[in-house]
Formats: C-alpha cells, structure tokens, sequence
C-alpha cells in the first residue's frame, strides 16, 4: 500500500524566515501610515505563534484594533508575502527540492497541508516548480473551522489515505497527525520549539533525514 507524506510549508519546506520580516515591516509601515500604529513591529511576538491561521495572528498582535482593520492588514501583508516571493527573496529548506524528488521517485504520494492562505501557497508552488512532486496543496482556508487536524483529514478522504506521516514543525502539525492517527516528524528549524517538539513522534535536524525515516515506515505493516 502506497504511504503518503503531509508536508506543513512555513517553516517545514519553505524559508519563511527570509519573506516574514520584510513583509511584516511593509505591514506595519502600512498602518504606520495610516497613524493606526506608533510602536515597533511585532515580529517576535509574531515569531511565538507562528504557524497559526493568519486571521489568529491579527487577533493577537492588533487586539484593540476593528476587524475591518484586520481584514485590510491581512490583504496587505499577503500581497507583501507574494511579491517577496515572486521576486527571489524567499527559499526552500536545504535538501527540500533533493527530498521530495527521492520520495516521488520511490513512489510516496506528497502533500501539502498549510495553514497558510491559498494566494500565498499557489505563489511558492509556482516560484518552486512544487507541483512536480506534490500532488496537491491544501490550505487552511479549506476547512470553516481552521483547524488543521481537519483539514488533514480531508486530504485523508479525498485520496483514501491510510497510511501516513505528517511532517511539520509546530505543534498544530503533531496534534493534526495525532488525531488522524498518523505518525508526526517534526522539524527543528527556525520556528520550532522544544516544547513542542517533544509532542512529535520522531524529530529531525536536516530534511535528508526523512529519507532513511520514511523507508523505513514504507516497510512496516498497515
């Protein structure tokens, strides 16, 4: 039976440490301009809970400001992401392109499972050429309740999946494997933390790493 990978993106395969600040900058000059913001940008408060639903993140670092403000803060700050992207300043993780060419070659299905917007995922796909291994992209914005348990359970009843390893690095990847029954890696990389981490099932430092792992599950019994 085919075994299936659930790659998270930010922070798993994508740098997203390159793009964040620079838009986040962008973002908060934005309502700077505006004179609807007149302290620093927040991006250590951001770094903590990265990995949450964006509409999460505006909740918490713009709590006194209207939700017609945060409608327009997202806008902005997901154009500021794409155009990062589109023009190079973003990368891949080391060994990520390398991986996921050894896995199509040995006949893993790949997906992804983000809870990034789809505008931003479709932007890294393309500028990566991902659609070459990754079957298909899912994005948070897929699932009313954002939760991402949910929505790596739909890719599970789309594709009849039964067997399979999701591999982010926050917690929100290790509680979605967990409650689908699936076994979770985590990635030690930039937005990981320890805590968190001692949730997954198996920790890496290198997405090399992944290639002993996974043939290894590949063997065990379903």
């Amino acid at each position: 039976m085919t075994f299936s990978i659930i790659f998270d993106m930010d922070g798993t395969l994508f740098q997203t440490d390159k793009i964040l600040e620079l838009s986040l900058e962008d973002t908060f000059n934005y309502l700077r301009s505006q004179n609807k913001w007149d302290a620093v940008t927040p991006i250590d408060q951001y770094r903590e809970i990265m990995g949450v639903p964006l509409p999460v993140v505006w909740e918490a670092l713009l709590p006194n400001h209207s939700l017609e403000v945060r409608k327009q803060v997202d806008s902005y700050f997901l154009k500021r992401l794409i155009g990062n992207i589109r023009s190079g300043k973003g990368a891949l993780y080391p060994n990520a392109v390398e991986v996921l060419k050894f896995l199509k070659n040995n006949n893993f299905d790949i997906f992804i499972a983000s809870n990034g917007l789809a505008e931003y995922l479709k932007a890294i796909v393309s500028q990566y050429g991902l659609d070459e291994w990754v079957t298909e992209t899912f994005s948070i914005e897929q699932i009313e309740t954002l939760d991402k348990a949910g929505l790596v359970n739909r890719i599970l009843e789309k594709y009849a999946v039964t067997n399979a390893a999701v591999v982010g690095d926050r917690l929100s990847d290790f509680n979605a494997a967990r409650e689908n029954g699936l076994i979770s890696i985590g990635c030690s990389f930039d937005f990981a933390r320890p805590d968190e981490l001692a949730r997954a099932d198996i920790v890496i430092r290198d997405l090399m790493e992944l290639k002993p792992i996974l043939i290894q599950q590949n063997k065990q019994p379903v």
